[in-house]
């Protein structure tokens, strides 16, 4: 059984809090260490490195004299480092003052300039370094699928049974040849919207003409979060069989329904586990990134289509794995980047900005969907925190980032009065974006 499968079973707000904590937890405690251990290595001494804001419910300290703590608020975290006033990282102009020049240089703002800036730079680097790392164990994990269309665990369907045994290597389907597996796949566009199809299949040396599900059933393979399947607690595994009375057999169908409902309610009849169920959804305009860039806004339910049977894998090499890992995170990191100038030029709704309340909606979510779910949501939430961070407003990393290459152009730094003055400004900005999106979240 899966444990974190169970969190939603403590009612939903107490499962949204924890599940939210643990996220934050992990994502704040990885980007923080990134300043840290940069730092340690640069040689500014950190006095206190904190997961949580407010009164201290633990802490310890180290041989170095660093103070490690947990404290009672968990929105988030810092490392103060000597040197600095508070958790914004200021200067403390008294503590400053009087020091010897070895002991300057233990602090943040003692320290050479490339010294401050790879620390400050550590912290998004570290968040992008955590992502790569569960990107690339969950690909390990999992392994990916063999182009070759041999039968595993077959899914349970409503036309079943079916003349289809695992282990079968599939020659045709409806006629058509299935060299590979995308060849199999491909077939669903050609294939009748029939729920039973004739198949070719090689089992123990002998060909054989059997039976088996369409190579595209409306079968839900995964619910997406914010949607309306996910409202209307659809599960992977569900399979709907009619939309306002009309019997489906294709999950091309199913998305032709959806897409010309144009946000119309639909009425769908949905088999999970040999019951039926009916089940009224509203399709929702949703902005979706496209491949070659740019977004597309489609009307969806927000189900992805399901596997009728398992797929063979293989464990990947270093360098594939290394590559794909790559690829999902550069992809995210620019969907990123284009979904947030699309919102700026107005092309795409600005409720896809999220506050913390989206995370945490989102956490749950991905819990009850299984450890798999939840620990790639820690990477595509590592990812976006670090993009976060590098915007250059103060007081994100970003922020200070500029101030160094102003000092590293300038042959000095900026003056504590302008400092202070676009920590205030910054500060402001970064609240109103907060409450943009937390005013998203309760309305959209």
């Amino acid at each position: 059984m899966d444990a974190l499968g169970l969190l939603p079973d403590f009612g939903s707000f107490f499962a949204t809090i924890a599940a939210f904590v643990v996220v934050l937890s992990i994502i704040v405690a990885v980007h923080e260490y990134g300043h840290y251990i940069v730092g340690r290595w640069s040689g500014i001494h950190a006095d206190v490195f904190s997961v949580g804001f407010g009164p201290v419910l633990a802490s310890r300290t180290d041989k170095r004299g660093t103070v490690w703590q947990f404290a009672a608020i968990p929105l988030g975290g810092y490392v103060k480092f000597a040197g600095d006033s508070g958790a914004t990282s200021a200067k403390d102009d008294d503590a400053m003052s009087g020091l010897s020049d070895a002991e300057r240089r233990r602090t943040m703002h003692g320290a050479p300039l490339w010294a401050r800036a790879a620390t400050v730079a550590a912290g998004p680097v570290f968040n992008f370094i955590f992502a790569f790392v569960v990107f690339a164990g969950l690909l390990v994990y999992e392994g990916i699928a063999v182009d070759e269309p041999v039968v595993g665990e077959i899914t349970e369907l409503p036309a079943a049974p079916f003349g289809l045994q695992q282990g079968d290597r599939i020659l045709s389907v409806g006629g058509i040849e299935t060299e590979t597996l995308s060849d199999f796949l491909r077939a669903s566009e050609e294939l009748p919207a029939q729920a039973v199809l004739d198949y070719t299949v090689l089992r123990d040396g002998q060909q054989l003409q059997v039976t088996g599900p369409h190579p595209m059933p409306p079968l839900a393979g995964s619910v997406a979060m914010k949607s309306a399947a996910r409202d209307a607690q659809m599960q992977p595994g569900d399979v709907i069989t009619a939309i306002d009375g009309t019997e489906i057999a294709t999950f091309a169908e199913l998305r032709e329904k959806v897409a010309a409902s144009d946000g119309a309610a639909l009425d769908l009849t949905v088999w999970r586990g040999g019951e039926e169920l009916a089940l009224t959804l509203v399709p929702r305009r949703t902005d979706l990134p496209l491949p070659e860039g740019g977004f597309e806004t489609r009307y969806l339910i927000g189900l992805t289509s399901g596997a009728v049977f398992e797929y063979g894998t293989r464990t990947p090499g270093v360098l594939e794995t290394a590559s794909l890992a790559a690829t999902q995170l550069w992809t995210i990191t620019r969907t990123s980047v284009e979904g947030l100038y699309y919102m700026i030029v107005g092309q795409i709704s600005t409720c896809n900005l999220s506050s913390p309340i989206g995370i945490a909606e989102a956490s749950v979510a991905k819990a009850s969907d299984g450890a798999v779910e939840f620990i790639w949501f820690l990477g595509v939430i590592s990812v976006a925190i670090g993009f976060l961070n590098l915007f250059p407003i103060p007081p994100l990393d970003g922020g200070h980032l500029m101030f160094h290459a102003y000092e590293a152009v300038a042959r000095r730094p900026a003056s504590d009065q302008v400092v202070r003055v676009l920590m205030a400004l910054g500060m402001a900005l970064v609240l109103t974006l907060f409450l943009f999106a937390l005013f998203n979240d309760l309305t959209c």
